[in-house]
């Protein structure tokens, strides 16, 4: 295994691979905190060009933290397909780069060998690739995973539509969740983060949402963000949930932060299955973010896309409906300015594709960062054109309780009319039925949340 170079006439030699990763990692003001970024362009590229000539074989002999160490790593690794890998251990990074990108790959055959692909060989690839190359190589691939519906349905753009309300209002989160329909959002999820995580308002939340959706015979899927433990305790006792949610981290120590481990996610998809109303067989929601693990002090000193990747690993082992990077949400101390989340939410859609796993993308900022409306917009425009599943549908485009800026109701009806998108066909369908799209398109009486006012559901719109 070479760890050397020369570039310009200087020699470049690397550490191990973990650090070859790092090196060759786009700049993130995250990696730079964590003292492991290149400490100049020409070592980046040193760094790409080593990274480009290893094998498969040699980064799947240098996990980015040790099997004896981390249940990551081992869920990943147990459950690697092993001849699929074998097929393919002989094969460079840049090999597994021109495979992804040639135009003879299709989206099969790339599922195929991402069966035998850790986290680290994805996120290895995703370091020698483009910004342009990580919207085409997704753009290949295909991933649809059903609950209620079907999400990953080519040619359509699905969203989440989240009617967060600053106190948790009954009839605040109904409000947003109208506006929302009236425009063709939540097609993916009607998905609420909760100011209070408790078991009660858990099954208040869910009761309200879940019953409104009954009433309107909405084709969607309902979850009420609060921990993973608070889920399970308040569907077991009734509460009538469709998911069950719970962010992760691309280390045992991150999830350990975050209050989980596997056993916790094992324990809670069967619960989803047992006592959630989805229809299934994918009953689980995962958010991630680059940063997540060095903001909690449990990063290893491994870089912020790599442990990414590892976070799509571990996901895939839940058979997750729905999972989206927060990408711009965690701030300018992992992710500095527009350039470089736009960047970011490129890759961690790429990584979550090539991993095999339903990838959205929530394309925000927050206002603390040198970032703004214009950007996400960018990204939004980006992603779309590279197939991402879903995004979110916030009233403005303005969270008024988690206090962050991303894709609003607008925002998607001009992605889907621009690009061509439609929603997911269940819900079109009933929009169809509800009279608020037509040929395609949106009907003049879009964007009248007073449709959803009437009682007696759709019978009476």
């Amino acid at each position: 295994m070479k760890l050397k170079t020369k570039l310009f006439g200087q020699i470049f030699s690397f550490r191990d691979v973990r650090e070859v990763l790092a090196k060759a990692n786009e700049e993130k003001s995250g990696d730079i905190l964590a003292g492991i970024a290149s400490k100049s362009a020409a070592e980046r590229v040193a760094a790409k060009i080593v990274l480009s000539e290893l094998t498969l074989e040699d980064i799947y002999a240098n996990p980015a933290v040790p099997y004896e160490e981390d249940e990551v790593t081992r869920i990943i690794y147990d459950n690697l397909n092993q001849s699929i890998f074998k097929e393919i251990q002989g094969w460079t990074v840049a090999g597994l780069r021109e495979f992804i990108l040639s135009n003879e790959t299709g989206s099969g055959e790339i599922r195929r060998v991402s069966r035998g692909l850790t986290g680290e060989m994805v996120a290895a690839v995703t370091k020698l690739m483009t910004n342009l190359d990580l919207v085409y190589g997704a753009g290949k691939i295909l991933v649809t995973a059903h609950c209620n519906t079907t999400i990953g349905v080519p040619g359509c753009l699905g969203v989440r539509l989240q009617p967060n309300h600053p106190t948790d209002s009954p009839e605040g989160i109904l409000s947003s969740i109208r506006e929302g329909l009236s425009y063709g959002i939540g097609d993916a999820l009607i998905g609420l983060n909760p100011v209070e995580d408790s078991v009660a308002s858990t099954a208040r939340s869910l009761e309200s949402i879940y019953n409104y959706v009954q009433e309107w015979e909405i084709p969607t899927q309902v979850c009420v963000l609060s921990h993973v433990t608070t889920q399970m305790k308040a569907i077991e006792q009734g509460a009538p949930g469709d998911l069950i949610f719970q962010s992760l981290a691309g280390t045992q120590a991150g999830n350990q932060s975050f209050g989980i481990n596997v056993s916790i996610l094992r324990e809670a998809r069967e619960i989803a299955l047992k006592y959630g109303r989805g229809t299934g067989p994918n009953v689980m929601y995962f958010e991630t973010g680059q940063g997540s693990e060095l903001s909690s002090g449990s990063h290893h000193g491994v870089d912020q896309v790599t442990l990414e990747a590892r976070c799509y690993g571990l996901a895939k082992q839940f058979a997750p409906f729905l999972v989206n990077t927060v990408v711009g949400f965690i701030g300018p101390e992992y992710l500095y300015d527009a350039r470089q989340v736009i960047r970011a939410g490129l890759e961690d859609h790429f990584m979550g594709k090539l991993t095999g796993v339903p990838m959205g993308v929530d394309a925000c900022y927050t206002n603390h960062m040198k970032a703004d409306q214009n950007d996400i917009e960018n990204l939004a425009v980006l992603l779309s054109a590279a197939g991402v599943n879903y995004f979110m549908g916030i009233p403005m485009g303005d969270d008024v309780m988690l206090n962050y800026q991303c894709t609003g109701y607008h925002d998607i009806a001009t992605l889907r009319q621009m690009m061509g998108l439609q929603p997911l066909p269940a819900f079109k369908q009933w929009l169809e039925k509800i009279g608020l799209m037509e040929n395609n398109s949106l009907t003049s009486r879009a964007g009248d949340a007073s449709i959803f006012s009437a009682k007696g559901g759709a019978a009476r719109a």
